[in-house]
């Protein structure tokens, strides 16, 4: 395949979301913020963010705002990739706005985007460059990573997309299950936001809007996928961790 192809593009830039206030998991993110909870010792926002080191991304855009100090202190001296804050103390501005905040330092280009309340264990493949391998910008605003509905870690709902054989996406209307939950990582375009003129907005709209238009696709990831939404999740992603690496390190 040619460098050229669009469907070659690896994005070099990710936008983190690390500012909620981590509501369904009080009281625990009354004194620690949601991203620095720990899975087998290491925290939600560091797996992320080695994720995208392990991918070669150069730079991560993470907006602070519950507990920031917190984060900050986390981020402070980490190397891979390079972290650029986007400080929203004063006014938390949903996931859409926060993107706006900063569109300008992503220069056009197509970016991951990553919620740090899930993570996936056991991959065989690299899973940033699996969803950067579907991505092709002449028919694509959104392209998503997902999970299987059954199967993984934390998902207490009915599904959220139907994937066609081409990996086209469509939303689940209400009354349905779908084989498919977002996995929390995506690429985007920028132009997407560029003609907004609120400060604060959501981001689901944007995928629905896509789907709607036949421009939402997405891939499966490679191994398993724990969402931990709720205090009741982490004991859950810990012993899955846990009986994974006891899977792995058996005799066969």
């Amino acid at each position: 395949m040619s460098p050229t192809s669009p469907r070659c593009f690896m994005p070099d830039a990710a936008f983190v979301f690390a500012a909620g206030l981590g509501s369904r998991m009080r009281p625990l993110t009354d004194r620690l913020p949601k991203p620095l909870v720990e899975i087998a010792g290491a925290t939600l926002l560091d797996r992320a963010l080695d994720a995208f080191a392990e991918a070669g991304v150069d730079t991560a855009i993470v907006n602070i705002h519950h507990l920031a100090d917190q984060i900050e202190t986390r981020l402070d001296g980490r190397r891979r990739p390079r972290i650029i804050v986007s400080d929203e103390r004063e006014k938390l501005l949903d996931q859409g706005g926060g993107i706006k905040k900063v569109l300008a330092k992503f220069e056009g280009r197509p970016f991951f985007i990553c919620n740090t309340d899930a993570f996936w264990i056991g991959a065989r493949d690299d899973n940033l460059r699996r969803l950067a391998a579907i991505w092709n910008a002449e028919t694509m605003d959104v392209a998503l990573l997902l999970a299987p509905r059954l199967g993984s870690v934390g998902v207490e709902w009915d599904g959220d997309f139907h994937r066609a054989e081409d990996g086209r996406l469509t939303r689940r209307a209400a009354g349905e299950t779908a084989d498919y939950v977002y996995a929390g990582v995506g690429i985007v375009k920028p132009q997407l936001f560029e003609s907004v003129e609120e400060d604060v907005f959501p981001l689901a709209p944007f995928f629905f809007r896509a789907a709607e238009q036949g421009r939402l696709f997405g891939v499966p990831l490679d191994g398993k996928w724990l969402h931990v939404g709720t205090v009741a999740a982490i004991e859950e992603a810990e012993r899955a961790v846990a009986e994974a690496k006891g899977v792995a390190s058996s005799p066969r």
